[in-house]
């Protein structure tokens, strides 16, 4: 029997050009935006010529607890009424983190998983519009937002299902000046986030459907993109394919790739993408000698081939194993060697990864030897 439930924004506003929407969707919320950018809040500010009352905070990189700290206070400041995420995954992580916290007394630390207390949401998040000018994390439609803490060495969430945003504005036009190495880390998280659900146990009829369009997607335009920055079809499609990515791993979960990824990404400070791409190939080729030898029937097993077809128009594992690799060389995605991952951190990087929440969602439990083997392939 299927049984599943399903959640993700509020509104999905879809096409080339609908960045044009932005200040009257902002103004269905609120009167006091306050918006949050990457490092150059200059970049995309013509699409709010005109708002009144807009008060603009700049997050340079993956967010910190500092940084959500400082970003809670200046919207408390500004009075906000209405949060706007208007930039790469973790631009919309930290908008979203923000827009939860600023109506909730305490510290982040009282909210966050793992490092903290975990208490739930006692206020109802500010509204948050969620606007990605990246093709990756599909944060525009899950409902947690990811944090770094230096201190401990790891990334947390804080997650609830009010922390959707009220509307998901994705305009493909928006990544048109993604340069090709954030072209090929964004989409290859894209991918990966359309393949790991695929593969899950925690699948369902509504995902799967999600999942087999993306990789579709993402095997006619990923390379396309990253070669040609300015073919708007290419771009749209892994628009689309980041999209569904997040409607698929909010309602059937990650896996392994993830799971060491967030690891990395705490230990060493490096990019979320990057981290995938780089662990795509050898992670997934472990997992699927890990189904193979507990049951050659694995259902999993079925879905890895299939997914061989749709990027690469030929069914089999072998195919997709081939077609990844190709794509991360044709990418140019550095090993994790050279993300700071030393070899002396790899027993502690698997260890911490057997236990993540996104590992959960792996079709098969990996070993910390299985976990670490992966992590060496990825040094090569």
């Amino acid at each position: 029997m299927t049984i599943f439930t399903f959640a993700t924004a509020h509104r999905i506003v879809f096409g080339a050009g609908r960045a044009a929407e932005l200040p009257a969707l902002i103004g269905e919320f609120g009167t006091r935006p306050f918006v949050c950018t990457g490092a150059d809040p200059t970049r995309f500010s013509g699409l709010l010529t005109g708002v009144a009352d807009l008060a603009w905070w700049s997050v340079g990189g993956e967010p910190a607890l500092d940084d959500i700290r400082a970003g809670v206070a200046a919207a408390r400041d500004h009075g906000a009424d209405v949060l706007v995420g208007l930039g790469g995954g973790a631009v919309l992580d930290a908008a979203k983190l923000i827009a939860a916290l600023a109506p909730n007394g305490g510290d982040l630390l009282d909210y966050l998983e793992v490092i903290g207390a975990g208490r739930p949401l006692a206020e109802s998040p500010l509204p948050f519009v969620a606007v990605p000018t990246t093709a990756g994390t599909g944060s525009e439609v899950t409902s947690n937002g990811v944090v770094t803490s230096p201190e401990h060495g790891v990334k947390v969430s804080l997650r609830s299902p009010s922390m959707l945003a009220r509307v998901a504005l994705v305009d493909p036009e928006l990544t048109l000046g993604c340069p090709p190495s954030v072209t090929a880390s964004a989409g290859l998280d894209a991918l990966t986030q359309c393949l790991e659900p695929y593969v899950s146990p925690f699948a369902n009829p509504l995902t799967d459907g999600f999942c087999e369009q993306g990789l579709r997607r993402a095997g006619r335009s990923l390379r396309r993109a990253y070669a040609h920055g300015d073919d708007l079809d290419a771009r749209t499609d892994m628009a689309v394919c980041a999209l569904l990515g997040g409607l698929a791993l909010a309602n059937a979960k990650l896996g392994a790739v993830h799971g060491l990824a967030g690891v990395i990404g705490g230990l060493t400070g490096a990019p979320h993408g990057v981290c995938c791409a780089a662990l795509l190939v050898p992670t997934s080729s472990v997992t699927i000698d890990a189904l193979r030898a507990d049951d050659a029937e694995h259902p999993a097993l079925a879905r890895y081939a299939a997914a061989g077809e749709l990027l690469s128009g030929t069914a089999g594992i072998d195919a997709l194993l081939h077609w990844l690799g190709e794509t991360v060389r044709l990418l140019d995605v550095p090993p994790v060697g050279d993300l700071g991952v030393r070899p002396a951190d790899h027993r502690r990087i698997a260890e911490q990864a057997a236990k993540a929440s996104s590992t959960k969602g792996n079709p098969v439990a990996l070993t910390v030897e299985q976990l670490m083997r992966a992590l060496h392939a990825a040094d090569q």
